[in-house]
C-alpha cells in the first residue's frame, strides 16, 4: 500500500510507513486513527492542522513564550501517547484543546504555588521582565496596556482566566469552552462573568480612549498582522502564533490579546 507521497511499506515492520494520503477530505479523526495504526507523519499533519490555535490558546492561558512552548510541548506528548485511548466522545480538536488548556493549567497552578521573582535586568524594562517582552514597533501607550491587561488576567484564578481566554480571546463558543474544559456550560458562563467582573474594576479606566484603540488591524497577539507562520516548538524556538483572530472588537478584549 502506498501513503502520503507515495511512499512505499516500511521494509522494517512489513507495515505501512504512511498510511492516509493527505486530501483535503481526510478528517482529523482520520488522521488520529491513521496515526495510532502506525502512520509516522499522521500527528505531525493534525498538530499543523492546528498549531495556531492551539499556541494562542497555551500563550494567552500561561501569559509567558517559555511557559507557552514547554506547556504545548508536554500536551502534545501527552496527545501522542493518549491517542489509542481516544473514545470519540468529542472532536478531535476539542479533544487536543482540552489536553492543551490542561497542561497549561497545571504550570499556572505550580507557578502560584512556587511564584519566582525574576532578577534585574537593566537591558529591559519592568513591562517585558519575564514575559518575552513586547512587539518594538507597538505603540509604547499600547506596551503600557498590555502590561495592565496581563497583570489583571495574572490576578484571576486560573480557571476563571482559562474560560475567559477562551470564550472572550479566542473566540470559542460557551458550548465548546464547556467540552474542552470539561465542565457545563452555567459553569464557564459562570467563570466567565465573574472574571469580567474583577478585570471591569481594574480596566474601567481603558475604555477611555477605546473606540480608537480598536479600530486598528491586529491578529491575536495586539500586533499588526505581518504574515508570519508559526514555528514549530521547540526549545529554541518560542515564537508566537500570529494570524488568529478573535471575534470581539472591543477595546478590553483587543487588550487582552496585547502579546505577552
Amino acid at each position: 500500500m502506498v501513503g502520503r507521497g507515495g511512499q512505499s511499506p516500511d521494509p522494517a515492520t512489513g507495515g505501512p510507513a504512511s498510511v492516509v494520503v493527505s486530501h483535503p477530505e481526510t478528517t482529523d479523526l482520520d488522521l488520529l486513527r491513521a496515526h495510532v495504526a502506525g502512520d509516522r507523519d499522521a500527528f505531525t499533519e493534525l498538530f499543523h492542522r492546528h498549531r495556531d490555535r492551539l499556541w494562542a490558546v497555551a500563550l494567552r492561558t500561561t501569559g509567558d513564550r517559555e511557559e507557552a512552548a514547554d506547556a504545548l510541548q508536554d500536551a502534545l506528548l501527552s496527545a501522542h501517547r493518549a491517542a489509542g485511548r481516544f473514545r470519540g466522545d468529542a472532536a478531535v480538536t476539542t479533544w487536543l484543546h482540552r489536553i492543551v488548556v490542561n497542561a497549561c493549567l497545571d504550570r499556572l497552578r505550580r507557578r502560584q504555588a512556587h511564584p519566582t521573582v525574576p532578577l534585574p535586568d537593566g537591558n529591559h524594562t519592568d513591562d517585558a521582565r519575564g514575559t518575552g517582552g513586547v512587539e518594538p514597533t507597538a505603540p509604547a501607550t499600547d506596551h503600557d496596556t498590555a502590561l495592565v491587561v496581563r497583570q489583571a488576567l495574572a490576578g484571576l484564578p486560573v480557571e476563571q482566566r482559562a474560560a475567559l481566554i477562551l470564550v472572550d480571546v479566542q473566540g470559542y463558543p460557551v458550548a465548546e469552552v464547556a467540552r474542552i474544559l470539561g465542565v457545563a456550560e452555567g459553569t464557564v458562563k459562570s467563570r466567565c462573568a465573574r472574571g469580567r467582573a474583577r478585570l471591569a474594576g481594574v480596566l474601567g479606566h481603558l475604555r477611555t480612549g477605546g473606540e480608537q484603540q480598536s479600530t486598528r488591524p491586529t491578529g491575536v497577539d495586539g500586533s499588526r498582522r505581518t504574515g508570519r507562520g508559526v514555528p514549530d516548538v521547540t526549545p529554541g524556538n518560542r515564537q508566537p502564533a500570529t494570524g488568529v483572530r478573535s471575534g470581539s472588537g472591543q477595546a478590553r478584549r483587543d487588550a487582552i490579546q496585547e502579546e505577552p
